[in-house]
């Protein structure tokens, strides 16, 4: 039942008095509104409640904990005033109102801030917890204040008597939105061309310096929505605001959006540019927010997809605007992509558009790799169909239509058809509704071609009907837009290619969702003018190949004969593609085997060229990709040992206090290579120590990677042992933590066995984070042992039954499973052709 159907809130006057030492709070909620039935239904969780009040009188009131409902008889339809006073607990869950810990100059200190996506309003106050039941707010905010310290929220604060804070009333919005931050915090502001004021804030622990990238971000980013989307940014201010503890990346509350500090400060005098593009991104994808889910809410968060999935596409689509030189739509090609259509390509993952009521549930649709990456691609796919001014327009008329309220996925499309001749419903059903995607193979049948297209799984067992109206974007006109049959066949191809001068494609600039397998004919075809080729064919077709021998329709050592073709290649999206197989190869050979060092003359051979390409006059890769690649280069050189990188000289800081100051192109890797091929207890307990004192997020993240890569089971087996102490291992940071061990050859079992022993931990310590099924992806992403599955499968099977967690065990059962059967099948095959070049070697 959703308890908007028996009470429509129009109002909420919010009181909160907040006791951060006894880590408690008491609260009022007063709500005007609509009783629809006799019995009103109220969403509350682990709230004390003391007393109700209806229009001014004291009320009998139910509790329905199973529901997470307070219920009241009120023998009555109409207006009414409800009132509810009651107290709660400040948790350490990141959920809910929680602290957020921090030091500064040696002193603990801690921020209030709130987490209510997708169901946590109702632990910090009653309410219809719903995103359907929009209304108003009016926040007053009291807590043990010392001097220094503010309070931020949606509004702007309007008065401060008696110690309390009173904020304006906010436009109708979803609980899940409503937001405030409290503690001691440093700020820059700055306003935009409409008069928007837009902030950045952050602790006191970090330089001043580090919120101005953001900022700038920040601002331009709201002038390109406001101009893109043709609708003005309806509220006064827009804050940025860094947490020390934050479970997601980010949350779009309307008008203080919430980060965690890794995604919104940075150095500007020490950052790698894929560090940049990742925090521009990020802060673009909260603001579109602004408009996609705060402006105007999914109805039921069946639809989450409106919010996410376009928020994930109009970051690129920002960002691109801002800083046409990043060209961020190949960092959507080599991250959104691939994330997409690995997970699609799992049997049982979710759909787009999945039916769902079970809040356990609603957690779970929170799925990366299809609301966000995938439907982003659905949504890119849209564009390239209907022309980005159909799209404008079409959503100018959405955000005019339902401003200020809720809409379904049905609702964008009547606004989108509406400027374009496309019947948009009917083709985006199959790719909403439907989970997976196709593979289109094409082959010659005499002088004909035959196109034929199947649902693509990498688990070559597993079978599908499923046909899907496919954009087929060739660069033939003869082929029809849309392929909607299972088999099609296009004649005479021989004329054909004459008249065309070139080889057939399909899914050019590879904006729609499938891949291609061509006939070995026709792909020689395409590489024959391989460099000819726009970058974008070049990566598509490395792309789907590898696929395709994961899924055991092609062999590796295939692949990897084909991708020599590309080992001159000078754009960054095919050498990091390149890198990505090389990396893919490490699966396949043992730490002191022959084929592990046949690998690492092949990187040897591979990273030489680079590195020649890289150096020569004039440059054959422009400055931005030589950015982006000088990273992922030494990171492969490291695993091949190459002397260069290895030289423990080479990277040396002038004293061993200095390993911050190193450029963080080159950081990562000195910290990794004194680890892996220096190693001393004396220079781990070192950078274990910088890691918990360090407040700079990149900097973490690099000695994170470094310690996690220790080859000595001691080593990791005391990072593990601090996994359970926030002081040292933040919650947030623990799934990176334990990933990164798990995917450590040295580490993998030790890490698994400490998750089997700490299962119930985690459950009590990050259970109620709609992250918390991840944990369960990362260990599909990294097993890959026959005895390691069967484990997974004992472990797991009992937890079937638990909310939440059945999909992501049986998709993690899927990737593990197809892993272990790949490697069983290809590792010899593997092992030969590493152990000879020549098919490497004849490509020049």
């Amino acid at each position: 039942m959703h308890f908007a159907t028996t009470f429509k809130p129009q109002n909420y006057d919010l009181y909160f008095d907040l006791d951060r030492q006894q880590k408690h709070f008491f609260g009022k909620t007063t709500i005007t509104g609509l009783a629809l039935t006799e019995t009103v239904w109220l969403h509350q969780k682990k709230l004390q409640i003391t007393e109700v009040l209806v229009n001014g009188q004291p009320h009998a009131f139910d509790l329905d904990e199973t529901k997470d409902a307070l219920y009241l008889e009120l023998g009555f339809t109409g207006k009414v005033t409800l009132e509810i006073t009651y107290t709660a607990k400040l948790t350490d869950t990141m959920m809910g109102i929680y602290p957020s810990y921090y030091e500064l100059a040696g002193q603990k200190k801690q921020l209030i801030g709130t987490q209510f996506e997708t169901d946590a309003a109702r632990e910090a106050f009653v309410c219809v917890d719903e995103p359907d039941a929009k209304a108003t707010f009016d926040l007053a905010i009291k807590f043990d204040e010392q001097p220094g310290e503010q309070v931020l929220s949606n509004m702007p604060e309007k008065s401060v008597s008696a110690g309390v804070h009173y904020f304006e009333t906010t436009p109708k919005m979803s609980t899940y939105l409503v937001c405030f931050v409290l503690g001691e915090l440093q700020s820059k502001t700055t306003t935009t061309a409409s008069g928007i004021k837009v902030g950045v804030f952050s602790t006191k622990a970090h330089q001043p310096k580090e919120l101005d990238f953001a900022l700038d971000i920040a601002k331009r980013a709201l002038d390109f929505f406001e101009d893109y989307y043709q609708t003005p940014y309806p509220l006064p201010h827009s804050w940025q605001v860094a947490l020390p503890d934050f479970s997601a990346g980010a949350m779009e509350n309307w008008g203080i959006i919430t980060y965690r500090e890794a995604y919104l400060l940075l150095d500007p005098d020490n950052t790698t540019l894929e560090t940049k593009q990742r925090v521009a991104t990020v802060i673009a994808h909260e603001l579109a927010h602004q408009w996609f889910g705060d402006l105007v809410t999914m109805k039921w968060w069946d639809d989450l997809w409106l919010n996410e999935s376009f928020a994930n596409m109009m970051e690129y689509v920002c960002i691109d605007a801002l800083e046409p030189n990043w060209k961020i739509w190949q960092t959507f090609q080599s991250t959104e992509v691939p994330l997409a259509l690995n997970r699609d390509a799992l049997a049982g993952v979710q759909s787009i558009y999945t039916p769902v009521e079970d809040p356990a549930e609603i957690d779970a649709l929170f799925d990366s790799a299809i609301v966000y990456a995938k439907g982003a691609r659905m949504l890119v796919m849209v564009r390239a169909l209907i022309g980005d001014t159909a799209l404008r327009l079409g959503l100018k008329q959405y955000f005019a239509s339902h401003a200020y309220g809720n809409a379904t996925g049905a609702d964008l499309w009547q606004a989108l058809t509406q400027k374009t001749e496309l019947d948009l419903p009917k083709i985006m059903s199959t790719w909403l509704n439907c989970s997976g995607y196709p593979v289109v193979s094409v082959k010659k049948i005499g002088n004909d071609l035959l196109l034929e297209q199947r649902q693509f799984f990498t688990d070559p067992s597993v079978t599908s009907d499923q046909l899907w109206p496919i954009p087929l974007m060739s660069n033939y006109p003869e082929l029809p837009a849309l392929m909607t049959q299972k088999r099609l066949i296009l004649k005479d191809y021989t004329s054909l290619r004459q008249k065309h001068g070139s080889a057939l494609q399909l899914n050019v600039n590879n904006n729609a969702h499938f891949i291609v397998d061509y006939s070995p004919e026709l792909l020689g075809d395409l590489l024959k003018k391989s460099p000819q080729t726009d970058t974008l064919t070049r990566f598509s077709l490395l792309q789907a190949l590898v696929l395709l021998a994961q899924a055991q329709v092609i062999s590796l050592p295939q692949v990897l004969e084909l991708a020599a073709n590309f080992k001159n290649d000078h754009s960054q999206l095919v050498t990091r593609a390149l890198l990505q197989l090389l990396d893919l190869l490490k699966l396949f050979v043992g730490s002191d085997t022959t084929a592990h060092d046949d690998l690492c003359t092949l990187v040897v051979s591979f990273t030489s060229i680079l590195k020649a390409s890289l150096s020569q006059e004039p440059a054959s890769f422009s400055q931005l990709d030589q950015e982006l690649i000088q990273p992922l280069l030494l990171k492969t050189e490291l695993y091949a040992k190459v002397k260069q990188v290895v030289d423990e000289q080479l990277y040396f800081p002038p004293t061993k206090t200095d390993w911050a100051k190193l450029p963080a192109e080159i950081r990562g890797v000195a910290l990794k290579n004194m680890l892996v091929n220096h190693n001393s207890d004396a220079c781990f307990t070192e950078f274990f120590k910088e890691y918990q004192q360090s407040v700079d997020p990149s900097y973490k993240v690099d000695l994170r990677q470094a310690l996690t890569s220790s080859p000595k089971v001691a080593q990791l087996t005391e990072l593990l042992a601090n996994f359970k102490d926030p002081a040292v291992i933040k919650p947030q940071d623990l799934r990176a933590w334990l990933e990164e061990i798990l995917a450590n050859p040295v580490g993998q079992k030790l890490a698994w066995a400490w998750l089997k022993q700490n299962w119930t931990w985690l459950e009590e310590t990050v259970g109620g984070d709609m992250e918390f099924t991840t944990y369960i992806t990362v260990i599909g992403k990294t097993l890959s042992s026959p005895e390691l599955y069967a484990d997974f499968n004992t472990f797991f099977e009992p937890k079937l039954a638990e909310p939440g967690l059945a999909r992501e065990i049986n998709l993690a059962k899927h990737a593990i499973f197809a892993r272990v059967n790949l490697l069983k099948v290809q590792q010899s095959n593997v092992a030969q052709a590493l152990s000879s070049l020549a098919w490497y070697q004849k490509h020049s």
